[in-house]
């Protein structure tokens, strides 16, 4: 094994109800310990979230209420997991943004204190994404076969954007071939605003998706602590997520 450690690293991922830290819970976790003297020991867990799985989560991990009726809470669980990785630094993939958050926020809900000060964390993503371009550079070459000449003109961009859409419908069979459904699959078609401060929910409801509210329904937010509205429309914000929550605002004193 190249990897030196200090002491042991837990690879691990996380299935679980939804993707808000702060509301949703972990159904499945996959521990991969592997010790200073290389040897692995790996553990996996289905966990009783003591709610429903939504049916668009189940869609992706393919887990379903009855799969984890009747195993464990997270709670009864905790002292298990921890005890196996209290030890340990973290590894995982894109886990630094959802994985790791998650399962300290579970943690914490259930009165473990969970030590994450003096953690080292490795996130293959990152790697990947440092290592192996993701420009429009690298697209153009890995799509294209072609070089990109005169990078950052606008126009020498543009073209480029172009051909790379065109061969990537030539390339995956499995992409729709028309712009509605390009959109729901790859546009970001849950935004509420451009700049992505506000999406919309599997319900329908449009939520925050940043700061302190993240996650919570920008009607509640405004109901509940109305000097929030003033806070962003006098904060930089760009001017469509402005224009975005005063639609929302007024909607509300119309009774929509």
């Amino acid at each position: 094994m190249n990897l030196q450690l200090r002491r042991p690293l837990v690879i691990f991922d996380l299935e679980t109800t939804g993707i808000s830290v702060s509301r949703d819970r972990i159904i499945e976790i996959c521990l991969l310990k592997v010790y200073p003297d290389g040897r692995e020991e790996i553990r996996t867990y289905r966990v009783n979230p003591e709610r429903p799985i939504p049916a668009e989560a189940s869609a992706v991990h393919g887990i379903f209420d009855a799969d984890v009726a009747d195993k464990p809470t997270f709670k009864e669980l905790a002292p298990e997991v921890h005890e196996f990785i209290k030890d340990s630094d973290f590894g995982g993939f894109n886990s630094n943004k959802f994985d790791f958050p998650m399962l300290v926020e579970e943690f914490y809900r259930v009165g473990v204190a969970f030590e994450i000060q003096k953690r080292k964390f490795v996130d293959a993503q990152r790697i990947f994404h440092q290592k192996e371009p993701r420009n429009l550079k690298a697209a153009l070459k890995f799509y294209c076969d072609m070089d990109l000449e005169n990078a950052h003109s606008a126009e020498a961009d543009t073209i480029a954007t172009w051909q790379i859409i065109k061969a990537q419908l030539e390339r995956y069979s499995d992409i729709p071939k028309d712009l509605d459904a390009l959109h729901e699959q790859f546009g970001q078609s849950n935004l509420a605003d451009l700049a992505g401060r506000f999406v919309v929910d599997p319900a329908g409801v449009v939520v925050f998706n940043f700061g302190k509210h993240r996650g919570k329904p920008v009607k509640d937010v405004l109901k509940n602590e109305p000097s929030y509205y003033n806070w962003m429309m006098d904060g930089d914000f760009p001017q469509d997520t402005k224009n975005v929550l005063t639609r929302i605002r007024l909607a509300m004193r119309e009774g929509q």
